[in-house]
């Protein structure tokens, strides 16, 4: 019966197409699927201890392949900024704190997928850099603004990969960039890596030692929050007062 009624399904959706009532039903089933995986990305950023917990008690080690996937895409992926990561962190170091998992080789797998997906980005951008600045009528892509970008990147870069770890967004594209402006090569490896250390050992050890206080678990959702909103709003003040500088230098 469940066949049959799969049948007329896919038959009724076949007339639908021959007849050219087909977009209607696609652009609808399109839009649920969207807004189905938006919400549970959402969700599962809100509620990632609940989430990583289930899929720990699941899967098992599969978990630490989850992690490297996730934390690598989320580094190495220039369009894929959204994803968690100090929120990550912190949760898998609770976790390991409570048991579920092995703090030792959590950190292994996070610092891999860290420093990786960060030279990955590196690389992309070095690639597409000679691409991108080869507009000379162009306002922002041309070689003055090339040279502005590697010169920063050869004064600031090391700070500026270290500091990106930090906060959402600018951490993905910081690498990106760096390659773009063809920052040294070892010097970029060099930061990512210490920044790497840095960003997976401070959060993931805040998570591990504080993560399963009382306090912490019943707040554990504004501190989300609070990872994701207070980095981003340093990021922005520090954007407006190096602009505000710059007008001032110029003046």
């Amino acid at each position: 019966m469940a066949l049959q009624q799969r049948g007329e399904r896919l038959r009724a959706l076949g007339a639908q197409y021959i007849t050219g009532r087909h977009t209607p039903v696609c652009q609808s089933i399109f839009k649920d699927r969207v807004l189905e995986i938006i919400q549970f990305l959402i969700d599962f950023i809100l509620h990632i201890d609940k989430h990583l917990e289930a899929f720990v008690v699941a899967y098992g080690p599969w978990v630490y392949a989850l992690l490297f996937i996730i934390v690598f895409v989320e580094t190495g992926v220039v369009v894929m900024p959204f994803l968690p990561g100090d929120s990550l962190m912190f949760i898998v170091g609770a976790l390991c704190g409570a048991g579920y998992m092995s703090y030792p080789l959590a950190v292994v797998v996070l610092l891999a997928a860290a420093i990786l997906g960060d030279q990955s980005n590196y690389t992309i951008g070095r690639y597409l850099g000679p691409k991108v600045f080869q507009w000379e009528d162009s306002r922002w892509f041309n070689r003055k603004a090339f040279d502005q970008a590697h010169n920063f990147y050869e004064r600031y870069g090391g700070v500026t990969i270290i500091l990106a770890r930090f906060m959402p967004f600018i951490r993905t594209f910081a690498p990106f960039v760096a390659g773009v402006a063809h920052m040294s090569r070892a010097k970029f490896s060099l930061f990512n890596v210490v920044g790497a250390v840095l960003w997976v050992v401070g959060i993931s050890a805040a998570g591990y030692f504080f993560g399963n206080m009382e306090w912490v678990k019943n707040n554990l959702e504004k501190i989300i929050w609070g990872l994701i909103l207070v980095p981003g709003l340093i990021a922005i003040f520090g954007a407006w007062r190096a602009g505000k500088a710059e007008k001032a230098r110029a003046a």
